[in-house]
């Protein structure tokens, strides 16, 4: 019987298996990719004359580019699009790095705010990117410590900290000059507002501007908790992207910066990610010349947020998109067992409490008892 004469693909096809082939190894390398070095990477089938012919078509297509008129193609961000889009189902990871992600984030606890930035610290390790997550409020949250730092003669910074773990910083105004002492006192003031345990002694006018202070911080706190717009964004790793060459570029690190430093664009990116419900990335032009993939997370099978990751065009995509599906099941499982083990209620943004009863809001402004 003989055998059969194997069908070639059609020319468009070949075209573009020529591409993600290029792509692939421009990855690996990061070097400019000629026809000699691609034929020499898994197509000895063609001949470099026919693969110099593809590229010319790629390159008129806008999926190539070369720095230097007799050198190697480079793939524009047009031809990264293709390759994700190519690669998006089918993501690389190995058992081995999936135990490593589980081992850094899988954890039950009452401080959310607090696992959300450390496992946001993880993924910027593991990715070395850029990482930046949306979260909705949780309730049950309570103000656990107040603290006070002179800025100038007029002002001082008051940091709160919760019991979940969130740090939120409040500008106050002030008459005269503070002394450390001073301030010292009136935090001793705030604690005892916050627990009921051990009153301090303040002179009248200390504990006026103390009650002041305190009234000024928990009404904005308060506020803030209860009518809110947009999820929460928390970000880390910008630094990272220091170590790509991509970024060498004074221009291409400004704007980098620039789309990082921009909480609309982060949060319509999380909100369409969001929204779809899966994997998606976006690269190029959109996104200041970057690329940014992102994947939602889950609590008790409803979307919460979404967690995404920044950085140059040359990135181990299938990698970065394995790393970002076990992130997410690992997140949406351990967001589900805290909050049914500790009792935690969410909101999110489109949920009003306008109009609401004090006793209906489960915001706790003090912990009178002192106990978490």
């Amino acid at each position: 019987m003989k055998n059969l004469p194997v069908k070639k693909p059609p020319k468009n096809q070949r075209e573009r298996l020529v591409l993600l082939g290029l792509v692939e190894l421009y990855l690996d390398t990061g070097k400019p990719i000629g026809s000699n070095t691609l034929r020499d990477n898994g197509f000895s089938h063609l001949s470099s004359a026919t693969i110099r012919n593809y590229f010319e078509k790629l390159e008129e297509e806008g999926f190539l580019k070369q720095q230097h008129s007799s050198g190697g193609r480079i793939p524009t961000h047009l031809a990264y699009q293709l390759y994700a889009t190519t690669n998006l189902k089918n993501p690389l990871i190995t058992e081995k790095d999936k135990k490593l992600i589980r081992d850094k984030i899988s954890k039950e606890t009452r401080e959310i705010i607090s696992y959300l930035h450390h496992a946001a610290e993880t993924i910027s390790e593991l990715t070395q990117c850029a990482v930046f997550l949306s979260a909705p409020r949780f309730d049950q949250d309570f103000v656990l410590d107040i603290k006070l730092i002179s800025i100038d003669h007029h002002r001082c910074l008051c940091v709160l900290i919760t019991d979940f773990s969130l740090v939120q910083t409040e500008l106050l105004y002030t008459d005269k000059k503070l002394s450390s002492f001073t301030l010292k006192r009136i935090e001793s003031f705030f604690r005892w507002k916050l627990t009921g345990l051990d009153r301090p002694s303040l002179s009248e006018q200390e504990e006026a501007l103390a009650t002041k202070f305190y009234s000024e911080v928990m009404l904005r706190h308060l506020v803030g908790n209860t009518h809110f717009t947009s999820e929460d964004i928390y970000k880390t790793g910008f630094s990272r992207l220091l170590g790509y060459e991509d970024f060498n570029d004074a221009s291409a690190l400004a704007g980098g910066l620039g789309f990082f430093e921009n909480k609309e664009a982060l949060s319509a990116l999380l909100n369409q990610c969001s929204q779809t419900g899966s994997l998606n990335f976006w690269i190029g032009e959109n996104v200041q010349g970057c690329s940014v993939m992102a994947i939602p997370y889950k609590i008790n099978q409803t979307v919460v947020g979404s967690i995404a990751i920044l950085g140059p065009n040359r990135v181990p995509y299938r990698k970065l998109f394995g790393i970002l599906e076990t992130v997410s099941e690992i997140l949406s499982e351990c967001l589900t067992k805290s909050v049914y083990k500790f009792k935690i209620t969410f909101r999110k943004p489109e949920t009003s409490l306008i109009g609401m009863q004090p006793e209906q809001s489960t915001l706790a402004l003090e912990n009178k008892h002192g106990k978490r």
